[in-house]
């Protein structure tokens, strides 16, 4: 976009930014109410033969046209996974290490945005061109089909088998997972009122009632974060080049989309550090407040960043600012959302509550990606961070409110 910004003009980069994200929002809705219905596993497996397929038809066509269509593709795998990772998680692993394994589960995808940025900022240097960008996306064919292989020798979860009505396979699956060993306590029934409904009827009761407030506090605070994630993380390469603060004033072209996303895989190592700090609080601090205060952080980190812009301030402040948004949002925030939906949800519904929450965060996601370069056109970066801070303190707000609703906490 950088290199042929007039060939990409603003709209069509929200679309190409928004159209994964559509993707993930249908996938994380429709497979993981299926998955409920029907079990995970083959779901399990189709979630990343369709990141496979996805990257490959852009690979072979290269195109624009089918980009989005491979976006959209993959974009379904991946939503997917939003739902079924947190359920087979949580019902595999011990009550009281369920959220930090769902916790870590989410943190592992910090090593994927600092390696891709970092891989992509090597193959960008190495004499690439721009009319070659579909190179990029053999990393992403390569760790769908990596994804599943490692899912081949796999099995139901056994607390879904059990759940309804499949107590043998469920014992089977157990010893599967955790050894010959290993008993299944009592079977479970799916509950009355889920019975003879279909899947458009269960769908609607999730708002209804208290299932609404779960809904709000489960899917709305993942909106807020998705624009942060989403629409700051797509574009930051773009942002930084707003900034000023990547390269010399003098760089252009290319070399300054080598230097901007140099300075991406910078900011993006400490998404790490992030994940890790979050890890080390979620099972001593409250998930209420680990949610409100990482909102607040940010919003502060983001208030010093557009300080700095306006003010002049030095470089390094723009980067700590930068650095403060990224820690905090993901010890907060873009990990707390993640556990949220398999904590509050029970097993016979949690596919699809996980699914809804998913689907309501990657709206965010897609508002942030859509508008962001059309907001870079309407006001420049000062606009962009301003309704990034707006945004950031409404989730916090929402967070608090209907977190003290939801778990019951002071």
């Amino acid at each position: 976009a950088i290199v042929r910004g007039s060939a990409l003009p603003a709209f069509l980069q929200g679309v190409l930014g928004a159209t994964g994200l559509i993707g993930i929002a249908l996938g994380s809705m429709i497979l993981g109410n299926l998955s409920d219905r029907h079990g995970y596993l083959f779901y399990f497996r189709l979630c990343p033969a369709l990141i496979f397929a996805g990257a490959m038809l852009v690979w072979l066509t290269s195109s624009v046209g089918w980009l989005i269509v491979g976006l959209l593709v993959i974009g379904f795998g991946v939503g997917g996974g939003y739902s079924l990772d947190t359920d087979y998680i949580s019902e595999l692993m011990p009550q009281k290490w369920q959220s930090f394994m769902v916790g870590v589960a989410k943190a592992t995808s910090s090593l994927g945005f600092f390696a891709t940025a970092g891989i992509s900022f090597f193959i960008l240097k190495k004499q690439f061109r721009p009319e070659h960008w579909s190179i990029l996306m053999l990393i992403i064919a390569a760790l769908g089909l990596l994804t599943l292989l490692l899912r081949i020798r796999f099995r139901n979860s056994p607390r879904w088998l059990l759940t309804h009505g499949y107590a043998a396979k469920a014992q089977s699956a157990a010893e599967f997972f955790f050894g010959p060993g290993a008993t299944i306590a009592k079977p479970a029934a799916l509950p009355a009122d889920s019975a003879g409904k279909d899947s458009s009827e269960i769908l609607m009761s999730f708002f209804k009632g208290d299932n609404l407030k779960k809904v709000i506090f489960s899917g709305i605070p993942w909106a807020c974060e998705g624009v942060g994630v989403y629409g700051v993380g797509v574009f930051l390469p773009v942002l930084i080049a707003a900034l000023g603060i990547a390269g010399s004033d003098h760089t252009t072209g290319l070399a300054h989309v080598v230097s901007s996303v140099r300075l991406t895989a910078v900011i993006n190592f400490f998404i790490l550090p992030g994940f890790v700090i979050g890890l080390l609080l979620v099972r001593k601090m409250n998930l209420v407040k680990m949610l409100t205060g990482g909102f607040f952080i940010s919003a502060i980190g983001l208030t010093i960043l557009l300080s700095a812009y306006l003010l002049k301030w030095p470089v390094w402040v723009s980067v700590a600012a930068f650095v403060i948004f990224e820690i905090f949002l993901n010890a907060g925030p873009h990990l707390v959302t993640f556990i949220i939906p398999a904590k509050i949800y029970s097993v016979a519904n949690r596919g699809t509550g996980s699914g809804i929450a998913a689907m309501i965060g990657k709206v965010g996601a897609i508002l942030g990606v859509f508008f962001m370069p059309l907001l870079l056109k309407w006001g420049g970066i000062t606009l962009v961070l301003s309704v990034c801070i707006a945004v950031s303190f409404a989730g916090a707000i929402i967070s608090l409110i209907f977190g003290r609703i939801v778990l019951k906490t002071d």
